[in-house]
């Protein structure tokens, strides 16, 4: 069978950018499990594997306009520290999830740098502006089952 709509596809993966440095991975005997056509995956990932089958090798690089975008430097914005809770540790590098107070859109948000009355956080996708390189192959294509076309989703 090939990768086409309402299939649930495994794919074992390595992730880098184009600079060589590994982003992400599948673990070890635990491939990613999608469903084809259920914007699970990004998109230029996904046409990347159609028409594959269990066994093929891939290799598809996406542009930032095709992943994460480009990083926006008015997503980089100051924080009043009160608005953190009192006691709360934090650190550069600590991740957390905020509404978007004019979407209403959940955003994660990445700490950056911490000062003695505001805190930087970055909004970007912590992809944004990277070519991102996949490799790997196919474990596996099934015909989605009804509940999981139902869900949008592999169960």
């Amino acid at each position: 069978m090939e990768v086409a709509a309402n299939c649930v596809v495994s794919i074992n993966f390595t992730l880098q950018n184009d600079k060589g440095e590994l982003l992400d991975s599948s673990s070890q005997g635990s491939p990613l499990v999608y469903l084809h056509g259920a914007d699970g995956i990004i998109p230029a990932l996904e046409a990347g594997l159609a028409g594959r089958a269990a066994g093929d090798a891939f290799s598809v690089t996406i542009a930032p306009d095709q992943g994460f975008g480009d990083r926006e430097d008015e997503l980089i914005v100051d924080v009043p520290r009160g608005n953190f809770p009192e006691g709360q540790e934090l650190a550069p590098g600590m991740q957390f999830q905020a509404e978007d107070p004019n979407t209403g859109d959940t955003r994660l948000l990445t700490i950056t740098v911490i000062g003695d009355d505001s805190v930087t956080v970055d909004a970007n996708h912590p992809l944004a502006g990277m070519t991102l390189c996949f490799e790997g192959t196919v474990h596996e294509v099934r015909a989605a089952t009804e509940a999981e076309l139902s869900e949008g989703r592999p169960l």
